[in-house]
């Protein structure tokens, strides 16, 4: 997925800690709001110098990749990583004092900000750090050997999606599963002592401390993300009943039973977090729309820089002011033939101003024309809101950055390419289908992920999944919220979750599911403002000034409010709703009423 990079406060995951010095030097009962005020001074003045070294730090080592910049890097992000944590810890100090709405909500921010919070004990800190390092080890060197032969991840990722041989998806998927096992003792540890790091910062548990980041009580906000699941489980539950049909057409019922979850090695994705990788197994009759985007590109002329060229424009064409003349000079655009790089798309803020840039190795596809205008979406909002304090310089909560670089692709639409030029004339509605299926594969398929992957998390740190069920239980909730199985019987042996890269590398995922909901939520609410009279999937808000300027004061609000004030400002009500997606996927869900008539769908 594509990625925003700030080094401000929300993008560190925490792996260490400092013992505080001078911390106590002020007792409790004496502390007051001027305390409390000088302390944040003084805390941003210092985040912000080492913000801006980590992110230069950051990028030079992702644009010159050598062990010199990694180690530098390395340094710095430390460095600010121990500054962090030791400042939490502090700020818990006036977790009892009376304070202004502002004050309250920076110092919580900068507490809500770890996402591991390591234990006071200076060796648990340590041992905390190393099992961190290693479980994220384990999973980067990863790879399945096999008659002398090894695969990287990338590789079996590329078999995943093209293969359609049972036997050989069979023996990737498990092959890739053998990363894992060893994960187990340490992530079991690495539980224990964040737990004890969350208590010490007055939370009950990691999990609930996470939960905590969203301005309301961690245990309704799981309960508000089942309700959000709830109203789009009868289209995922289409979807699903056809593609398991396709799928045992494809397979036989013998291997893919119609009445049972659908093996989860047979989706194209080595997660089943995805589905787009088998459009070709269950797309719609005549589904091709009679154009190719990347061939448009080539036809118009458009290279690298005039691609993003033009995703600029369609922030312009809202009212946006024009990036800044240094986006253009520092930015990376292509793959450079004399180095190695990063090549995974991001966008970047290095100074918490204007220093805007992206970093991608642009390919000239239709694809990545997209990706471009969701990175571009990143940038918008980092310079929207970089007049606010630096607590407050991150979206209105993890999700809202994704969901608003989404809700800008998704107007990406054939009438958009008519608009600027890349595209004579818009097929009619009957070609619609086949282009929502495909979007359906990968953003409908992908919600339930979303959402289980924290379900597992949280109930393994309240202790509700104990060590001895955590494959158990992962498969529970895959099954429940996915209809999906593991292929072959698995045990308490293995630790399925470590084969997802979040787990081990300690990355909170509801974002990801909060960002599918609301890119959809924001994009027809943005399409009302503007007046839109077609279709809510056909519509694009290019040319919307109402629509710009509706959507910037949203943005300019970065965290400095409650997200749900954040999502009424666009939406008009305070409250997520998934309906918009049901709306947009309207024409695809009557198609597949049609087609699963006659067959069984659940499991």
């Amino acid at each position: 997925m594509a990625l925003q990079f700030k080094l401000s406060l929300g993008a560190l995951v925490v792996a260490g800690a400092l013992s505080l010095s001078g911390c106590n030097s002020t007792s409790t009962s004496t502390l007051t709001e001027k305390d409390a005020e000088a302390f944040l001074t003084k805390a941003e003045k210092e985040l912000q110098d080492l913000s801006y070294r980590s992110a230069r730090s950051a990028w030079i080592y992702a644009n010159f990749i050598t062990e010199d910049t990694a180690s530098l890097a390395a340094d710095v992000n430390q460095e600010y990583t121990e500054k962090l944590v030791a400042l939490a810890n502090e700020a818990a100090k006036f977790d009892e004092l009376e304070l202004s709405y502002d004050n309250r909500r920076k110092l919580d921010k900068l507490k809500l900000n770890l996402t591991l919070p390591a234990p006071k004990d200076a060796e648990k800190t340590a041992e905390l750090a190393k099992l961190s390092a290693e479980l994220d080890g384990m999973y980067g060197k990863g790879k399945y050997c096999k008659d002398g032969n090894c695969m990287s991840l990338g590789e079996m990722t590329a078999k995943m999606a093209n293969s359609r041989d049972y036997a050989e998806l069979l023996d990737v998927w498990q092959g890739w599963r053998q990363v894992s096992p060893q994960m187990r003792p340490l992530y079991k540890d690495l539980v224990s002592l964040a737990n004890e790091g969350a208590q010490e910062l007055g939370y009950r548990d990691t999990g609930a401390m996470w939960r905590s980041k969203y301005d309301m009580p961690a245990d309704d906000f799981a309960k508000e993300l089942d309700r959000i699941w709830g109203q789009v489980k009868p289209l995922y539950d289409s979807l699903h009943c056809h593609v398991r049909a396709k799928l045992g057409e494809k397979y036989g019922e013998d291997k893919v039973p119609q009445d049972q979850p659908i093996p989860a090695h047979l989706l194209g994705n080595m997660w089943a977090q995805q589905w787009g990788n088998i459009y070709d197994l269950v797309a719609p009759e005549n589904a091709d729309p009679g154009y190719n985007v990347t061939e448009l590109l080539e036809k118009h002329n458009y290279d690298e820089i005039k691609m993003v060229k033009g995703a600029e424009k369609f922030f312009t064409s809202m009212g946006f002011e024009p990036l800044p003349e240094t986006f253009w000079t520092r930015s990376l655009f292509t793959k450079p033939q004399d180095r190695d790089v990063q090549c995974h798309a991001s966008a970047w803020n290095l100074d918490n101003k204007d220093d805007l840039r992206i970093k991608m190795c642009i390919q000239r596809t239709g694809e990545e024309f997209s990706v471009i205008h969701h990175e571009l979406g990143h940038n918008f909002y980092q310079r929207a809101y970089n007049k606010l304090p630096l607590y407050y310089q991150e979206s209105a909560n993890d999700g809202f950055h994704e969901a608003i670089g989404d809700t800008i692709a998704l107007s990406v639409t054939p009438g958009y390419l008519k608009e600027i030029g890349l595209l004579d004339q818009v097929p009619d509605e009957s070609k619609d289908i086949g282009l929502l299926m495909k979007m359906a594969l990968d953003k409908i398929a992908f919600i339930p992920f979303g959402l289980l992957v924290d379900q597992w998390r949280w109930k393994v740190y309240s202790g509700e999944i104990s060590p001895a069920e955590y494959n158990q239980a992962w498969w529970e909730l895959r099954e429940k919220y996915q209809g999906l199985q593991a292929p072959v019987a698995r045990t308490e042996n293995d630790f399925d979750p470590g084969a997802k890269y979040h787990v081990p590398g300690n990355v909170p995922y509801t974002r990801y599911f909060l960002a599918h909901i609301l890119q959809f939520e924001f994009h027809k609410a943005l399409c009302e403002i503007s007046g839109n009279k077609e279709a809510i999937h056909r519509c694009s808000v290019y040319n919307s000034k109402e629509a710009g300027e509706r959507l910037n004061a949203m943005l300019e609000m970065g965290s400095s409010r409650p997200w749900q004030e954040a999502l009424e400002s666009v939406t008009g009500s305070k409250q997520m709703d998934a309906t918009a997606i049901l709306d947009y996927f309207a024409p695809l869900q009557s198609y597949l009423d049609e087609q699963n008539k006659n067959r069984q769908c659940g499991w």
